[in-house]
């Protein structure tokens, strides 16, 4: 039998996402900086996101992880991250699965009791602390690049809704924070289609709305992700809550995002919320956490920012080849609009302009 194209990953899920990890089949791709590798691949060789992440392979829930290397001399391995619609500058649960994967097989040599690390991301360099036990990395912790504040309290109108307000944030990627009470939300799963139909909604209108823009990276700009907040509460001197964030096309994390905890800790801490080493304990709409914490202030071109750092976990799940038989009617995959949201109102659209 003959493939014209044959791609290992590890899959490895970090508190519920489901995050691949190519290690083999895929060559390095062009670019001086691993951003500009991201953007080669998403300008001008955009096959791989489709092949791997589009149906019959793929589905909406999954991401998938290039894994090329560094361009900056300090750091061990660069990452592109890749998610059904979207190439992002950063992840949390992604770091958190490609660390795992690089350890655990091997492509990185583990060190016990703690591998240190620096990682490449399209963002920026990655610092990661790795808890390793027995061959098994048993939680990672890495230091974000700098999170901030757009703007708190942002007027957004929203059809159906009417005005309400969200904070604007980057952690990774930029956010809308949302008061999910304000909107009838208790952020459990029976919740998940509503949250997806309004987080998408609101996500469209605080993009047009509210312009945002990466101070040192004007490539990084449009808020992409809305992040809903549940209710901020204390246990024995630690910050808790829960959250539900939605990615585009319309799904929801199942994690408690990495990047978006980052930017609701910018979000508390220039609310005066949280303090410099005090923990925050994000919870996803599963119930599964991470952890999160200020490790101190530092600034983003002109802006204020924090040094956030994040703990999770990641385990490995599987073991896959893709491979793709020339004769195979859908070397780049399809979507439908019954899982895939945004197919649905594509194919509206083009009734109406037809």
């Amino acid at each position: 039998m003959r493939f014209s194209r044959m791609i290992n990953v590890v899959g490895v899920h970090a508190a519920g996402e489901l995050n691949e990890v190519i290690t083999g089949g895929v060559r390095d791709v062009p670019g001086r900086t691993v951003f500009e590798k991201m953007r080669h691949l998403e300008t001008k060789d955009d096959w791989l996101r489709q092949f791997l992440l589009q149906e019959p392979r793929g589905r909406i829930t999954q991401c998938v992880n290039l894994v090329v290397p560094a361009t900056d001399p300090s750091a061990d391995i660069g990452f592109v991250i890749i998610e059904s619609d979207y190439y992002v500058p950063m992840s949390g649960t992604n770091t958190i699965c490609t660390v795992t994967a690089l350890l655990e097989t091997g492509m990185l040599p583990m060190r016990e009791p703690v591998t240190n690390l620096v990682l490449e991301a399209p963002a920026g360099l990655v610092s990661v602390s790795a808890e390793c036990r027995n061959g098994k990395c048993v939680s990672v912790t890495f230091e974000n690049l700098p999170a901030f504040v757009f703007g708190l309290g942002k007027g957004v109108e929203v059809q159906g809704l009417g005005t309400i307000m969200v904070d604007v944030a980057y952690g990774g990627m930029i956010y809308a924070l949302v008061d999910a009470p304000s909107l009838g939300f208790e952020l459990v799963s029976s919740e998940g289609a509503d949250l997806v139909a309004v987080g998408e909604r609101i996500k469209a209108a605080a993009a047009e709305q509210v312009p945002a823009s990466h101070p040192e990276n004007p490539e990084i700009h449009t808020i992409n992700q809305v992040l809903f907040a549940g209710p901020l509460g204390d246990v024995n001197g630690e910050r808790r809550a829960r959250n539900a964030v939605v990615v585009s096309p319309g799904r929801l994390d199942r994690s408690p995002c990495g990047t978006g905890t980052c930017a609701r800790l910018a979000v508390m801490h220039a609310r005066g919320q949280i303090a410099a080493g005090q923990r925050f304990v994000h919870e996803s709409i599963l119930g599964t956490e991470f952890v999160g914490t200020v490790l101190g202030t530092a600034s983003a071109g002109a802006e204020p920012a924090i040094r956030p750092a994040i703990t999770g976990s990641g385990w490995i799940t599987a073991f896959h080849q893709y491979v793709l038989d020339p004769t195979d009617p859908f070397p780049n995959g399809f979507r439908l609009g019954d899982t895939w949201p945004g197919e649905a109102a594509k194919a509206t659209n083009k009734k109406k302009a037809a």
